[in-house]
């Protein structure tokens, strides 16, 4: 062997090291903006309001938009992002009942068909339901949730979408990370994965350690959220903070996430009055700067 091979041999590792280091620095997240935060705005004045404060990237809730529609058409819904320079990253379907069995589920999915025909005509590429139930659950239950992912995705499919599992804290059926893999895993379905909503995930039954079991890319968006120095028993929904504004291990996420290959939209999704009651501009105006300092901590801006 000569030194020159040898010498290629022996800084392999380095270079390998290296070129995962830089593609790791490379992966920048994007803030956007949930319009469950300010949803006593409507869908006009709330893109408007975001649009003003700097806001790029926003991500469309089906209460919202159904309002808009009453008076005015799709097209008329996504000329108003167009014009506003905005970019709409995600968009919720407001459907449940889909992964569990139940008797309602057939109507589910019939809702969930329309939901994606409509985001797909307003230009969007991802959608995402929750996993809220209350129901009593059996573990015979979640031997049929495997096919009823694969139902749903190849819904998502024909309209050219990506669908997007949220679980809930609150949900009998999955409310934490480890379940919410094991099962979209299980379906294996392309148009269909998990994602994490900081809120959920850190108030929730988890451990930050859950993190290491997410595949690299498996996650395909982000809610973003802080939670209070408070018992966890009493965090609802009236408890998501700004991010920065409690004591989340935000930059630890943030970093981990990026780590797996997140790189996709971090959307701040708030339900507190003052917000959503707020005037759009100074309420994005006040989360901006706060969540692109998690952000630039994080090395992922």
């Amino acid at each position: 062997m000569s030194i020159h091979s040898r010498r290629t041999i022996l800084l392999a590792p380095v270079a390998l090291a290296a070129a995962r280091s830089l593609s790791a620095a490379s992966r920048k997240m994007t803030l956007a903006l949930h319009q469950n935060t300010s949803a006593g705005a409507g869908y006009l004045k709330s893109l408007e309001g975001w649009s003003r404060a700097g806001i790029k990237y926003v991500e469309i809730t089906n209460t919202l938009l159904d309002e808009f529609l009453k008076t005015e058409a799709l097209a008329a819904a996504r000329r108003v992002l167009t014009d506003l320079g905005l970019t709409a990253v995600s968009g919720g379907t407001g459907v449940t009942g889909l992964w569990e069995p139940n008797p309602n589920r057939a109507a589910s999915v019939d809702n969930l068909k329309r939901r994606c025909e409509m985001f797909a005509q307003l230009g969007l590429t991802h959608v995402y339901a929750t996993t809220a139930t209350t129901q009593k659950i059996t573990p015979d239950d979640y031997k049929l949730c495997p096919d009823h992912m694969r139902e749903a995705g190849e819904i998502a499919a024909h309209f050219n979408l990506t669908l997007m599992l949220e679980f809930l804290r609150t949900s009998s059926f999955i409310s934490t990370l480890p379940t919410l893999l094991k099962m979209t895993r299980a379906a294996a379905h392309p148009n269909l994965g998990p994602m994490l909503d900081c809120y959920h995930f850190w108030s929730g039954l988890n451990k930050f350690e859950d993190l290491d079991l997410i595949q690299h890319g498996e996650i395909r968006h982000v809610h973003f959220q802080d939670v209070p120095d408070m018992p966890r028993e009493l965090l609802d929904n009236t408890t998501r903070f700004i991010p920065g504004d409690g004591v989340s291990p935000l930059v630890r996420i943030l970093r981990k996430l990026s780590a797996k290959g997140y790189a996709g939209p971090l959307s701040v999704e708030l339900f507190l009055p003052k917000y959503q009651q707020g005037d759009p501009f100074a309420v994005a105006s006040e989360i901006r700067p706060k969540a692109e300092s998690v952000m630039r901590q994080a090395h992922v801006m």
